[in-house]
């Protein structure tokens, strides 16, 4: 006898499951990969993406391109997610962890088909994994700081391995030390990359991006006086206010109700008495750099400027805060009580500066100087941006350095080490463990087989070399590291493999950790995923199948309407 038909699910719900929807996920993360696979390495190709509203984003930065892509397939947006974490953690390899993720979910494509259990695959790979971090860990090398010297050049190496693969390669020297110099000027407790101020100026060449030990700031909107104000200064007195020293009519805010016009003068004049109040209190404080939060208006500007006093307007809180980090003293929302000691910061010259076709503020030779700013210049919008991202993923590399202290070598050195690593273990142990962890370990290659794709290099004949080079017997070098596992792709020479490490080109051991993992996990998820409900709101949020609305609604009322009539 036949069973009742029961159902539970909303009519109109699509309801995917099976091994054929674990492959269709499959499929959607390759051709996600597939689309910024070329952007990988120092020979990596830029992506133009263009959205909805016509805004123009040119960029080989992994997490950038993942963010600007509009991904619907539910599964494929996991990749979206570890790029971002992998740029927010570290900054750097955000390409290179949406590739390890495709390549594992590649290479147990063929097992998913064949009828493999996703448990036994996601077993094997987090076993893989976790050896994998293991023997990163033994093989990273941890360098001295004690020697300032060479700490600063290891910082230097590291930040331009990170440029390598940006549009800001043929200035790297130039950047670089740009870099080093922001993050180490910043507290070497807590390293606040936001304390780093990047400004934006069109125009000029690359070289004349400038460095600033202290804040710079653009000129804010300014009244009628302002040209009057002195715009260099010598061991100022800074004032920093929350203050709004502007007449303001009251009408949409107050009431006030009046019987005779010298009630109405009385209220005026008070009005006026109050603001003349807190200007002659910032005065006798003995500020010489007034800047405030909220507007400074024409009466005030002009007061300011017949007294040899600069003040600026509107700055924004991330300015106001770097500042006070720079300058000393504090953010004041009353102008009475002032105290010069507490609260005024200072610094050694404040100036205004013209740069390109903006006016810029700027604060040099400050004392309590914990904040920088970057200056950046270039030829067209697009690519200035581009360089702003390039700088991030350098100063987070630099940051990461010094918290770590711990290198590898790059150019898919690190990857190949482990490959043979894991090799070698898989075949100690049986079973389908072994199928997962050889298939992890090949995944691996992934890294150098795409950077001499990318570079025109013949990948077979590289990787080749690099086998065996890497299984060759281990070589102790001079200062005592394993001088035959950090053989890599070479862009630069013609035979295609060199020693990374002796070429300085060095990562973190953190960017090779963190982007293993979350690879390691993201694929382990989408594996985990055997059946998608799509219930009938989802699709019609993206436009599917729905009651009709709008004009179409309307009409079809009104053709019943017409049928009715």
């Amino acid at each position: 006898m036949n069973q009742p038909q029961i159902i539970v699910l909303k009519e109109g719900t699509d309801t995917s499951q099976g091994k054929g929807q674990l492959l269709s996920n499959i499929n959607a993360c390759l051709a996600v990969v597939d689309t910024i696979r070329t952007t990988l390495g120092p020979r990596g190709m830029d992506k133009l993406i263009v959205d909805s509203r016509g805004n123009v984003t040119i960029s080989n930065d992994g997490a950038t391109i993942m963010r600007l892509l509009d991904i619907v397939q539910p599964a494929a947006k996991a990749l979206v997610d570890i790029a971002r974490s992998q740029d927010a953690e570290v900054g750097d390899g955000t390409t290179s962890v949406v590739l390890l993720a495709g390549e594992m979910l590649k290479e147990v494509k063929g097992y998913i088909d064949e009828g493999v259990s996703p448990y036994v695959v996601i077993k094997g790979f987090r076993k893989a994994c976790q050896l994998a971090l293991n023997h990163i860990k033994e093989l990273a090398v941890s360098v001295d700081k004690t020697d300032e010297t060479k700490f600063r050049e290891l910082l230097s190496k590291c930040a331009g391995t990170a440029m390598n693969s940006k549009l800001i390669y043929s200035q790297k020297e130039f950047f670089t030390k740009m870099v080093v110099d922001a993050v180490l000027h910043l507290d070497q407790e807590d390293l606040n990359e936001r304390l780093i101020g990047i400004k934006k100026v069109p125009g000029g060449a690359m070289q004349d991006s400038l460095y600033v030990e202290g804040v710079a700031f653009k000129k804010t909107f300014s009244y009628a006086g302002f040209e009057q104000q002195p715009k260099t200064f010598k061991n100022p007195k800074i004032l920093c206010l929350n203050v709004e020293l502007e007449l303001k009519a009251e009408r949409d805010n107050a009431e006030v109700r009046v019987q005779a016009v010298q009630e109405y003068q009385a209220v005026v004049d008070a009005e006026w008495s109050i603001i003349f109040q807190k200007l002659e209190a910032i005065v006798n404080s003995g500020a010489k750099v007034v800047l405030s939060k909220l507007p400074i208006g024409d009466l005030a500007t002009q007061y300011f400027a017949d007294r040899d006093i600069f003040c600026a307007g509107r700055v924004t809180a991330d300015d106001m805060d770097r500042v006070i980090q720079a300058v000393g003293g504090t953010v004041q929302s009353t102008c009475s009580d002032i105290d010069p000691a507490k609260h005024l910061g200072t610094c050694e010259i404040f100036e205004e500066r013209q740069i390109g076709g903006e006016r810029y503020n700027l604060f040099h030779g400050c004392p309590a100087a914990k904040t920088c700013t970057l200056i950046l210049r270039g030829g067209a919008e697009q690519f200035i941006a581009e360089v702003e991202r390039s700088l991030h993923d350098a100063i987070m590399v630099v940051r990461r350095t010094i918290k770590n202290r711990n290198v590898v070598a790059g150019g898919g050195s690190i990857e190949m080490a482990l490959s043979r690593y894991l090799r070698d273990y898989a075949r100690t142990i049986e079973g389908k463990q072994q199928l997962m962890v050889a298939a992890f370990a090949k995944a691996l290659e992934i890294i150098p087989r795409q950077l001499c794709d990318n570079a025109g290099l013949d990948a077979t004949e590289i990787l080749t070399k690099l086998r065996q080079r890497h299984s060759a017997p281990t070589q102790k070098s001079s200062d005592g590291r394993n001088a035959a596992c950090w053989y890599g792709v070479d862009v630069n020479d013609s035979q295609g493999v060199a020693d990374m490490f002796v070429n300085f080109v060095w990562e973190p051991s953190v960017v090779k950790l963190n982007a293993l993992s979350s690879a390691t996990e993201a694929a382990c998820l989408i594996l985990s995923v055997d059946e998608t409900v799509r219930n009938p709101q989802s699709e019609q949020a993206q436009g599917g199948p729905a009651m009709p609305r709008g004009a179409a609604a309307r009409g079809m009322r009104a053709r019943g309407r017409g049928m009715r009539g």
